[in-house]
């Protein structure tokens, strides 16, 4: 059976994006500005850390609405001196003191991106009560402390710079207010800074930061210890609890990153390294091992079976998450969460995210061969829409990673770590050399897409540009796949024959296929090849080179909260 999506013929352009090329070392991520800043990094010697840690940073100031010092994630770093692998866990933790009583259920309200209940007010999505701990700046300032080159003020000094000058508002970025205005504008703080006049900021002007840069300044000069132990704690517990947060000194104290080996995955001579289970990697190892089972062999170039075997493949190791989590039951019955456990669909809705969304990826390869993959969120777009009003950071809204009922795998609990994510980023290595790293965006979206791109490059020989640019599905256990109407007559036939398909194109947005970046280095030539997603506008690449910042960007009119 075929059903077209909304978004079945509602644009009528080929999306297409340039890699950008460089001999050695590479930075790309969502946003070019970000990118540039770790390629600076590499620039001035750094390495592959360095320019991850810099990338990540700069993406407060231009990419605020995905990621930041208020959000958490997951990184991987390929040390190819010592020949090994090293993830990194700095997931949000929920408050020591939370309460279920906090998070009522309302049967009105739709389930969280998550596919968790929704809960009166939506208390667990938007708001001070939404917060978790955030890992990000605990995560970056590990990396950068155990495997970077270069002094943290360096490293950071282009965030300051960009959070100095604001926000630079183009289309894309009224967009991104736009979707979360009604989001924004339940705080004051959020609401002045974006929603200037109670409308969303417009093309060609330029929004300030209150707070950001001097809160940036104060991480640079204390790193991690003055986020969560410092003054800069004293300040971030002070806003979260004059406005209901039960977050306190003592959450932010204990907080810790956790450094272990990452989960491998082999496939056609390869191994990947993901974060492991509490991230998107069992799935993609899963996803890995039961396509190389339907097809021992590939052929030269993709079939229809291979994207059968693909889906199929996707299906089963979605099916065994469900399990694991709690969403479905393990034998054949009624879903847990009140669907029908053949499919993901909840009181009739899709529950596959917010259509890639939310989270930002990012990758960096250095003239050493050192990879990283970092991928980091708010989790929803603009996070829990709340900017502390003392420090101008975005917090997350992590707290709907878990379930409001007793009961669960991910019930609510008091310091309970983030157990169950999506983000999937991914380090593949070859006879000793890290060939690529690839990442994306887009809640359920993203170990689809990572692994279908990751597979057409170990499977086919496909480069990163040509993987990432072929036609992908998206199938998650939810009662139908999702297909890019690119393919071929006869590969949708094939998959019609096994599912039933929903046919959608791959947009600007909504992001239907994830959001995916990375980075290829080919051994031999030392040549390295960025890129980010097609959908992506504000995406891409970045060769080594000084950063300054783009002399006209100061004439656009400042908007003031």
């Amino acid at each position: 059976m075929i059903f077209p999506s909304p978004h079945a013929d509602s644009d009528n352009w080929t999306l297409t994006t340039a890699p950008v090329r460089f001999r050695r070392q590479h930075a790309a991520a969502q946003h070019r500005l970000g990118a540039d800043q770790g390629a600076a990094q590499l620039d001035a010697g750094g390495n592959a850390v360095d320019a991850i840690v810099a990338t990540a940073y700069a993406l407060n100031a231009v990419e605020p609405w995905m990621c930041g010092l208020g959000g958490s994630g997951f990184m991987v770093i390929w040390l190819a001196r010592e020949q090994r692998a090293v993830a990194l866990d700095f997931q949000g933790t929920l408050p020591g003191a939370i309460r279920l009583d906090d998070y009522p259920i309302d049967p009105a309200r739709p389930k969280t991106p998550m596919g968790f209940p929704g809960v009166v007010d939506d208390a667990n999505i938007a708001g001070y009560r939404s917060i978790t701990v955030p890992g990000a700046v605990a995560g970056l300032d590990h990396a950068l402390t155990r495997f970077g080159s270069r002094p943290r003020a360096e490293v950071m000094a282009p965030a300051i710079a960009l959070a100095e000058r604001g926000l630079q508002v183009d289309w894309f970025t009224t967009l991104q207010i736009a979707l979360c205005a009604d989001t924004l504008a339940r705080d004051p703080t959020s609401a002045a800074i974006y929603l200037p006049g109670g409308h969303p900021a417009t093309p060609e002007s330029r929004l300030r930061l209150p707070q950001l840069a001097d809160t940036l300044r104060e991480i640079a000069a204390g790193g991690a210890e003055t986020f969560y132990r410092g003054e800069l704690a004293a300040k971030i517990v002070a806003d979260l609890q004059a406005s209901g947060s039960r977050l306190s000194h003592a959450d932010l104290a204990g907080y810790a990153v956790r450094e272990y080996e990452p989960m491998m995955a082999t496939h056609r001579g390869y191994t990947l390294y993901t974060p492991g289970e509490a991230s998107g990697g069992l799935r993609q190892r899963e996803m890995l091992a039961h396509a190389g089972a339907a097809m021992p062999a590939p052929p030269a170039r993709p079939t229809p079976a291979t994207w059968v075997a693909y889906a199929e493949a996707l299906e089963a190791c979605w099916r065994q998450h469900k399990i694991r989590t709690g969403v479905l039951p393990s034998s054949a019955g009624e879903n847990v969460n009140g669907g029908n456990a053949n499919g993901g669909y909840v009181n009739g809705e899709s529950v596959d995210g917010e259509h890639g969304a939310c989270t930002s990826s990012m990758s960096a390869v250095d003239a050493e061969g050192n990879m990283v993959a970092l991928t980091y969120t708010l989790l929803n777009r603009f996070g829990s829409g709340v900017t502390l009003p003392t420090t101008g950071m975005l917090m997350n809204d992590s707290v709907s990673y878990f379930d409001p009922r007793p009961g669960y795998p991910t019930t609510m609990a008091g310091g309970k770590r983030i157990n169950s994510s999506n983000m999937c980023p991914t380090v593949a290595v070859k006879e000793g050399e890290a060939r690529f790293s690839v990442g994306a965006s887009g809640g359920n979206l993203i170990m689809p897409a990572v692994t279908q791109v990751a597979a057409l490059m170990m499977d086919f020989g496909m480069s990163l540009e040509e993987a990432m640019h072929h036609p992908r599905l998206d199938a998650s256990h939810r009662g139908s796949i999702r297909v890019d109407p690119r393919f071929d007559a006869a590969t949708l036939a094939a998959l019609e024959s096994r599912f039933t398909l929903e046919i959608a194109q791959s947009l600007v947005f909504p992001k239907l296929y994830a959001c995916v970046s990375g980075v290829a280095r080919d051994p031999a030539s030392g040549e390295c090849v960025g890129l980010g997603d097609p959908t992506q506008p504000i995406g891409g690449g970045a060769t080594p080179a000084p950063f300054q910042l783009d002399p006209l960007s100061d004439t656009a009119p400042e908007v003031r909260p």
